[in-house]
């Protein structure tokens, strides 16, 4: 029988992580995580301000390149493509970074079409069309890992006024799901990370103070986040797909939220 390597060591592969142009946000510490790891990163994200972040990860030694996309645009996904070449990693992270961002909340009853459409497109056809152009050359070479960043809001528990994002999120683990099965043997993974209340800079004082009653007791960092998605890109998780790894400090399991 052949062995199975368990070692966390990305040495020579290549990962590309999409939405990471905040400096103390999911996306960026998972660059730094990989790239910790040995494989080389290309980062994404909307602004040129992803060029910070590959300076940053440079500085420490780690082989990084930066692209600038809006990845609800088709074209400007195949041109990320183009420049990152050959992906062994992907981590979709790109998305509405705060569930509480102004112009996509709402119930069912009050969210319109437009509006509906437009929180979709960000959170779920993202993860769909980078996911798409990275598979099929995963497949051809008989390896890959996907990790999608969906969140425990949609496919664990919901918030008041978060129709659309939800939605978007459960959506992303039945994508997580499908693309497990139609590529699990050939030697692709994937899978999703939900993280509950982390401390980005997005994070308001509300949600600061959901995450301080958890029983862990405190809101998570995204290095918390960075850790699950090293693990299941490792060579060691090639028998984990299709999954879903909660990172939310037990808050999810509770019945009982008290400040205590």
């Amino acid at each position: 029988m052949n062995a199975i390597p368990t070692a966390i060591d990305l040495s020579g592969r290549s990962a590309l992580i999409t939405g990471a142009g905040a400096e103390l946000g999911i996306g960026f510490a998972a660059a730094r995580a990989l790239g910790d790891l040995g494989a080389r990163i290309v980062v994404t994200s909307t602004t040129d301000r992803i060029e910070q972040r590959v300076a940053e990860l440079q500085a420490v030694g780690i082989a990084a390149s930066g692209f600038v996309a809006d990845l609800t645009n088709e074209r400007e996904v195949n041109a990320l493509l183009e420049f990152a070449g050959h992906v062994d990693i992907c981590v979709n992270n790109a998305g509405m970074v705060s569930v509480g961002e102004p112009g996509e909340t709402g119930d069912a009853r009050s969210l319109s079409l437009a509006t509906w459409r437009a929180g979709m497109t960000r959170n779920l056809d993202t993860a769909f069309m980078v996911s798409r152009a990275v598979v099929g050359p995963m497949i051809e070479a008989g390896w890959g890992r996907i990790v999608n960043v969906s969140s425990v809001t949609g496919p664990v528990v919901a918030m008041r006024g978060q129709a659309v994002y939800a939605a978007a999120k459960a959506g992303m683990v039945g994508l997580t799901r499908a693309m497990a099965v139609d590529s699990a043997r050939q030697g692709v993974t994937v899978n999703a990370v939900a993280p509950g209340w982390i401390a980005t800079a997005s994070l308001g004082p509300q949600e600061a103070s959901e995450g301080a009653i958890c029983p862990v007791g405190r809101c998570g960092n995204p290095d918390e986040i960075a850790s699950a998605i090293a693990w299941l890109a490792s060579p060691g998780a090639g028998y984990i797909t299709g999954q879903v790894i909660v990172v939310d400090g037990g808050n999810s399991i509770s019945e009982e939220h008290l400040n205590n």
